[in-house]
């Protein structure tokens, strides 16, 4: 599994999944804020099965 989140991206996943599911969690939202969950895994494991799929990567080239 190669991967294909870079930095910038990885830093805003983490950071709209961890308010979501605070929202969820405060009942500022409904359930649905749960979802935040996706993006927070995605950004920690720095792998997105749909930019694997589209052929997308935002990781720096490796020299």
């Amino acid at each position: 599994m190669t991967k294909n989140v870079g930095g910038i991206d990885r830093t805003l996943r983490i950071t709209i999944g961890l308010a979501l599911i605070a929202a969820a969690a405060t009942s500022t939202v409904g359930w649905w804020g749960y979802l935040g969950v996706v993006p927070l895994l995605t950004g920690l494991v720095g792998w997105c099965p749909p930019y694997a799929m589209l052929g997308f990567n935002t990781c720096p080239m490796k020299k």
